[in-house]
């Protein structure tokens, strides 16, 4: 069976998404060397009776207070359960599983001072799916991700609980069945395991394993309203877009312009007398576009991440004189970067769901098209998808909302000793929740943009015909008013899910990248 290498360097999301999923793990075998030069340091400073902060003396405002050598083990213990004491709806498994996969690869970059063992811990529980209840909130976004982490660290020694199908049980009684015992920690090991950015990456990974898909989706579905609507595509002309060189910008003019190659609506109008589209469909390049290349820098950001050490303190091994290095206190643990990267997304989202509702309006309103009100088959008797529009107008109220920045808000913490946090879980946890809300959106505006061409003779582009099979599949067309719910939900997880672009992208052809 396959597994993931963690390295501390090369792990992607698409790897996170796998292990999220339960693919088993394993730690390269050239780590382990780096692992092990920097407990050396550990045990050196240890031996030497030299203090340095997170081995030896007390945490955050405790920072003065020092350790004697026979306490340092029962410091660590003290440190992961005082700080499990997160509140809320657990995580889910996959996010779980996802944010122990993190965690265990900035481990393994060997700038922890962490024992082996605690290491391979992490390992065992992914491999044998024991997944630790975590509490989602309680991280501030700095300091690391200090109760959720905590809460899965609490598992490691056999403490807390762990998920048992959908019912959580004592972590004791699952190492039992299993034939597992806890590992017992030492210095450095319990700050090692929670001050990192672990859980922040587990919600961005998350995000962005939806967007990946969905993006290129929302593309593609602004084409389905194209056809629909009978646009021009005169305004992805090269030109344009040669004049005004932003990357997403041209891009998405390039996607639309091979979507929509082959379309015979497209051909059966080229030389009517319509002058210009409304800007939801003149502007989709500049819009899309813009929110592509924010996506883009998330995506960056995030595999940086992920392979960075995040831990404070880090230490700096000597390989040439084992046991020597530097402890440097720092504060890689703040999550700015990422709080910043998924708050730009959450509003750039908005964006994308508030042009598609545009699109949207403009094809249910018979004053701005030449279909019947709503594509009701009985006006008046009927209301057709009139209230299809209320719903995507509501999901954006829903990411209106999550559009404000989470990062805006910090607070003193710790006697002031931490006086400037991230807020970065909250933020990227909400960039999950926005994402979501986008695809009820984008599935809104698909459904109607479906029925839209139904009254269309000529047939549409090949990549749009394809995604119109997949729809019509889920959803009919209109005889009669009907409840559109589940078809609406079962539409939005599909355009999540990353199926239906394989298949049409199997079909059709590969869209631009």
């Amino acid at each position: 069976m396959s597994s993931v290498k963690l390295d501390g360097r090369t792990l992607t999301s698409t790897e996170i998404l796998l292990v999220a999923k339960g693919e088993k793990v394993e730690v390269a075998s050239d780590a382990w060397n780096k692992v092990h030069l920097a407990r050396e340091v550990v045990e050196r400073i240890l031996s030497s009776g030299e203090t340095v902060y997170g081995i030896n003396t007390g945490f955050g405002a405790l920072v003065s207070e020092s350790i004697s050598k026979d306490d340092l083990s029962a410091l660590q213990v003290n440190l992961i359960r005082s700080h499990a004491c997160g509140i809320g709806d657990p995580m889910s498994i996959e996010d779980t599983r996802a944010m122990m996969c993190v965690r265990a690869n900035s481990l393994v970059k060997g700038n922890s001072g962490i024992q082996r063992k605690v290491i391979e811990q992490i390992i065992s529980y992914l491999n044998h799916d024991i997944v630790p209840v975590v509490p989602r909130i309680g991280s501030l976004g700095a300091s690391g991700d200090l109760a959720p982490l905590s809460h899965m660290a609490l598992t490691l020694i056999g403490e807390g609980q762990v998920w048992n199908g959908n019912e959580s049980v004592d972590t004791s009684v699952v190492l039992r069945e299993k034939g597992l015992i806890a590992v017992d920690l030492m210095a450095k090991d319990g700050l090692s395991l929670i001050n990192g950015t672990s859980q922040m990456c587990s919600f961005l990974s998350h995000a962005d394993n939806i967007l990946a898909n969905l993006l290129p989706l929302a593309d593609l579905i602004a084409c389905v309203s194209m056809e629909a609507k009978e646009c021009s595509i005169k305004p992805m002309d090269p030109r344009v877009h040669q004049v005004r060189p932003h990357e997403g910008q041209s891009l998405v003019a390039e996607r639309i312009t091979s979507i929509m190659k082959d379309s015979e609506i497209l051909h059966s109008h080229a030389n009517c007398d319509k002058v210009q589209d409304a800007y939801s469909f003149r502007c989709i390049p500049q819009v899309h576009g813009a929110v592509l290349e924010s996506y883009r820098k998330m995506s960056n950001t995030l595999d940086i991440e992920i392979n960075s050490a995040t831990d404070n303190p880090l230490i700096f091994p000597n390989p040439s004189n084992p046991g020597k290095g530097e402890v440097v206190s720092q504060g890689n643990f703040h999550g700015e970067v990422l709080a910043l990267c998924a708050d730009n997304m959450s509003h750039a989202l908005f964006e994308l769901a508030h042009i598609s509702e545009r699109r949207i309006d403009q094809i249910v309103d018979p004053s701005r098209s030449d279909l019947p009100a709503f594509l009701a088959k009985n006006s008046g008797l009927e209301s057709g998808m009139m209230i299809v529009h209320y719903v995507a107008a509501a999901a954006l109220a829903e990411m209106h909302a999550r559009a404000s920045p989470r990062s805006a808000f910090s607070t003193p913490t710790s006697g002031g000793q931490e006086d400037h946090v991230s807020m970065g879980a909250t933020a990227c946890w909400n960039l999950v929740e926005t994402s979501k809300h986008l695809s009820q959106v984008l599935a809104c505006e698909l459904l109607i943009a479906c029925e839209a061409l139904e009254y269309r003779v000529a047939e549409p582009a090949n990549h749009v015909k394809s995604l119109y099979s997949l729809v019509r599949k889920i959803s009919k067309p209109l005889t009669e008013d009907r409840a559109t719910s589940d078809e609406i939900q079962l539409i939005a997880k599909e355009l999540t899910n990353g199926g239906w672009l394989a298949r049409i992208e199997a079909e059709c052809g590969r869209l631009p990248r």
